[in-house]
């Protein structure tokens, strides 16, 4: 059914071929994609073996075979284009965050719910299904969650000779790690908890206030062989790493630590979810397994197993218990959800991927840290 959409994705860096290969696996259809220039948008169309490299944004929008867009640029460019693509009448997918500030995103929510398109931000670790199995178990527990504690880790920007746009403040917005990486547990925690901050108590840390920038750009997580070229020094202001407390409605409380300076945590996000009846634990790196505390019985590790989690989760999980699914399926997951929405196979209002809404609250949250970190004070949303 997927077979009547057709997609272009903008972005030819790390993330961007991941859509490709999401969205193709699911039987969408990918017609091109847009690099930061025609060359580049041709050498990485013929490593996909795409048929069509857009020379701009432009001529992207302006191909009537177009659908929708997805959006796998720098953190700046995503504001102007996803208003761009709305007016051009496609459905967008934008990676995280939906834009650079809370003003901008309150704009894209108002410009989408006026267009009728559906659109969406690429949070993709909710379609783990572990963590939908979650979001079942404390839905139907009714269970008071008393606290909510965790860590998303990476060691990518560990040296001062670590480098990539998402260091500067003009590209990636005024937060770095909180933002990259932080605002992906936050989008998690609330969508499977159901919890709302209310307010924030943080404390952001710049480990290297000065990095050695290679003359001539580099991606994302790209090899430290790779890297072996002049450099000049650079201001950095964003953070490195970050510590927060969370007051959530209704009493709960919340810990989060963000670093993209930890040695050894490649990509590492995990939560622990204290509630009345039981605690539920999970890490990234170990996607397929839930750790299930109990005090009065024996702990238990739920295997991702179909046979095993026949509630939202269910639907997927395409492989059988023991076949684990991972990081690629996430992508190819939360888009099977958009474009169900986009099929008009969802109704309003149960959309499992992140909605611009939910774009939007995210960054209210990270305003909110910037303001307590800048107050070193607690701050009310």
């Amino acid at each position: 059914m997927y077979n009547s959409i057709t997609v272009a994705v903008a972005g030819a860096g790390f993330i961007g071929p991941v859509h490709v290969e999401g969205l193709r696996r699911l039987g969408i259809r990918v017609k091109g994609l847009l690099g930061k220039d025609l060359q580049e948008s041709t050498d990485a169309c013929k490593k996909l073996n795409l048929e069509h490299p857009y020379g701009s944004y432009e001529d992207l929008l302006a191909d009537e075979e177009i659908d929708a867009v997805h959006l796998a640029v720098p953190n700046v460019l995503h504001y102007s284009m996803v208003k761009k693509a709305l007016a051009a009448g496609k459905h967008v997918m934008c990676e995280k965050p939906l834009a650079m500030t809370s003003e901008e995103g309150a704009e894209l929510v108002e410009l989408a719910r006026k267009s009728n398109l559906k659109t969406g931000v690429n949070y993709n670790l909710r379609f783990y299904p572990i963590n939908l199995e979650v979001k079942d178990r404390l839905a139907k527990s009714g269970s008071r969650i008393f606290a909510v504690t965790g860590s998303y880790q990476q060691d990518w920007l560990l040296y001062d000779t670590d480098y990539n746009w998402r260091v500067l403040a003009d590209q990636g917005g005024a937060l770095r790690a909180v933002s990259d990486i932080g605002t992906h547990w936050l989008d998690l925690v609330h969508f499977v908890t159901g919890l709302e901050a209310e307010a924030v108590l943080a404390d952001l840390t710049t480990v290297h206030p000065q990095r050695k920038r290679p003359i001539g750009e580099v991606s994302s997580f790209t090899k430290d062989s790779e890297k072996e070229q002049a450099t000049e020094t650079i201001d950095v202001t964003t953070d490195d790493c970050a510590s927060i407390l969370f007051k959530f409605k209704g009493g709960a409380r919340g810990q989060l630590f963000v670093s993209q300076v930890s040695a050894g945590h490649k990509n590492q996000l995990k939560y622990d979810i204290a509630t009345q009846d039981a605690a539920y634990e999970w890490n990234s790196e170990r996607p397929n397994e839930l750790a299930i505390g109990r005090r009065g019985e024996l702990n238990q590790v739920l295997m991702k197993d179909p046979g095993l989690m026949t509630g939202t989760a269910a639907p997927y999980i395409n492989y059988p218990g023991g076949h684990n699914e991972g990081f690629p399926d996430t992508f190819k997951q939360c888009f099977r959800a958009f474009y169900d929405a986009v099929l008009g196979d969802t109704a309003a209002g149960e959309e499992l991927y992140a909605t611009f809404t939910d774009g939007h609250q995210e960054l209210v949250l990270c305003d909110a840290i910037l303001k307590s970190n800048a107050e070193q004070a607690w701050v009310k949303l």
